[in-house]
């Protein structure tokens, strides 16, 4: 009878820690033990620009895709998935905010800052059309 090799997969991912696998040939699995991260963007309809929505650890692009649809796809419409390793992502540092601080402020630039709707009521209080002012 042979013995059965006690070596131990050795994870950062708590759920093989808990699993404790042992025996078998894991000398094929030391390269795979963490797993690369990779970025998820979802896009729900074409033209649709497409969103952040988490993150999957895979051991290639290829099955980052296969992880991604199945976690962010089964349930919504979805047009299309980005995957992008996260090592590959470039962003600024919360310590840098000062950055965008030094810009005036230009709040002529948003929308949302314009007042519309009291023009709107005005209209519809003296009840007149934008066609009838003309």
């Amino acid at each position: 009878m042979a013995t059965e090799d006690q070596t131990t997969i050795e994870s950062l991912d708590p759920r093989i820690s808990r699993a404790h696998l042992s025996g078998g040939n894991h000398e094929d699995m030391t390269g795979l033990l963490h797993f690369q991260t990779y970025e998820v963007f979802h896009q729900n309809k074409r033209g649709a620009q497409h969103k952040h929505v988490g993150i999957v650890h895979a051991p290639n692009s290829d099955m980052a895709l296969l992880y991604a649809k199945e976690q962010f796809a089964r349930r919504e419409q979805t047009a299309n998935i980005w995957v992008a390793p996260s090592s590959c992502i470039a962003a600024t540092e919360y310590a840098d905010d000062d950055i965008f601080t030094t810009t005036p402020e230009k709040l002529y630039r948003n929308p949302a800052t314009y007042k519309v709707m009291d023009r709107i009521q005005a209209f519809k209080e003296r009840g007149m059309t934008p066609s009838d002012e003309a």
